[in-house]
């Protein structure tokens, strides 16, 4: 019992940091096309949507201090642009327009007419009313918005339960066939997929923001905070399996109902009038507009914060401006084109985070030495790099023939193996150089 009174609030807060309203979307999406490689296709993109997210935050944990502390182990200068790199991300670049893309495709345009789907209007019109919601109340913060955000997660949850408890026993359809590269690759394809929750990047985040809560709470000594971050990471890792999982069923059995939609935002919506008709369609709608907007309030602000201490000459109420208005342009390209914009440069961001988390875990065994971490990132970023711009649909010859020779590049994982040996060699050379590094650094 005193496990899950000391534990479960701080999990559940995790479980809605993560969860926001963006990440809903993607399951679907990857269960109609998955179809009958589901399971394999899942599988990945829990890896990537779950399981590294919450290694993010153990290796926060392990190491206190915030991100830009954390990259500057590799230098001050890549702490710097790492770290801006991912707040742009889980920013005005790719996750805060979403919230408003999001928004619009779930709870907009389900009640749309049908001759004017086509149109940008209504798009437009949505964007500019939900930003300037977020702009108003960002800019004016109220406590309301934590109060409404305390409520919201849970009755997000309880929607969702009831979407996939009426799926499970009376589905939408039948299984669909596999599409595209998930016929022959549903793993690797489901791994990518897991980058676009950007719950990687936003678990460097999240983590210390977990670390400071549990101070607040006089939760001071540093062997509990990290105990109880890893619980928490565990309960909320569960219930966003448990989500991610039902609404991949729900996407797994629509295909025949809804036809093959190119945005999982339509087919939550579909779904949901299916399942409970326009009744659900309406708690829905109110429930991913309201999810969306404290959500988008929450982005932006971090993103205001972190680059008003970076640049204090740029005001605090001046970046929230910018950010929304960039926020604002950006979301009007379409729920469909902004994932289509985002997964390569994701392709090029995730595995250099999903190394570095690594090293930060271990890096006390080769005493944070920087050449450790600078080899397997150098090549990881060499590999991803391809990996982007091959997802953007640029190709270069030379440069493709040493990547698809690379282990598990059909994947998507090239950059692994190169990584495992370039960590070799930099323990490798830190093992050979350990004793004149160690009297190096006490003559400091």
């Amino acid at each position: 019992m005193k496990f899950f009174k000391e534990n479960l609030p701080v999990g559940f807060m995790l479980f809605a940091l993560f969860l926001g309203a963006g990440n809903i979307i993607f399951p679907p999406l990857l269960g109609q096309q998955a179809g009958s490689e589901f399971i394999p296709a899942m599988i990945g993109f829990l890896i990537t949507g779950v399981g590294l997210p919450l290694m993010g935050i153990v290796a926060v944990a392990l190491n206190g201090g915030d991100l830009q502390q954390v990259a500057s182990r590799v230098s001050p200068a890549f702490g710097i642009i790492f770290t801006a790199v991912v707040y742009l991300s889980i920013g005005p670049l790719f996750a805060f327009p979403r919230t408003g893309a999001v928004a619009f495709e779930i709870g907009v345009a389900p009640f749309v007419a049908a001759e004017s789907q086509a149109s940008w209007i209504p798009l437009f019109v949505t964007t500019v009313i939900f930003f300037g919601v977020v702009l108003f109340l960002s800019l004016n913060p109220s406590k309301i918005i934590d109060r409404v955000g305390k409520v919201l997660t849970p009755l997000l949850l309880l929607v969702i339960v009831l979407l996939a408890v009426k799926a499970f026993i009376t589905p939408i359809g039948p299984i669909g066939d596999a599409q595209g590269a998930y016929t022959s690759q549903a793993f690797g394809k489901g791994f990518t997929e897991g980058y676009l929750t950007l719950d990687v990047l936003a678990s460097l985040v999240f983590g210390i923001l977990i670390v400071q809560s549990l101070a607040a709470k006089g939760i001071k000594d540093r062997a509990r905070q990290v105990k109880m971050t890893i619980n928490a990471g565990l309960i909320a890792a569960l219930g966003l399996a448990f989500v991610y999982i039902s609404l991949g069923y729900i996407g797994v059995t629509s295909p025949s109902v809804t036809g093959y939609l190119n945005d999982g935002g339509s087919i939550i919506a579909q779904a949901s009038q299916i399942l409970y008709g326009n009744a659900g369609n309406i708690i829905l709608s109110a429930v991913i507009i309201l999810a969306c907007l404290t959500t988008g309030i929450g982005l932006v602000s971090a993103n205001a914060t972190f680059f008003n201490k970076l640049f204090p000459k740029l005001s605090y109420k001046l970046l929230v401006v910018v950010f929304t208005l960039f926020a604002f342009v950006v979301s009007n390209v379409g729920l469909a084109n902004l994932i289509t914009i985002t997964l390569p440069v994701l392709m090029f961001i995730y595995p250099l985070t999903i190394v570095l988390m690594l090293l930060v875990m271990f890096d006390k065994l080769f005493d944070r030495r920087p050449i450790v971490y600078t080899l397997p990132l150098i090549v990881t970023a060499f590999v991803g790099l391809y990996d982007g711009l091959s997802t953007a649909g640029i190709k270069v010859e030379w440069y493709g023939k040493i990547i698809n020779s690379l282990p598990l590049a059909e994947q998507s994982l090239g950059w692994l193996v190169p990584a495992i040996i370039a960590l070799a060699v930099g323990w490798l050379i830190h093992l050979l150089t350990k004793s004149s590094y160690q009297l190096k650094m006490s003559t400091k």
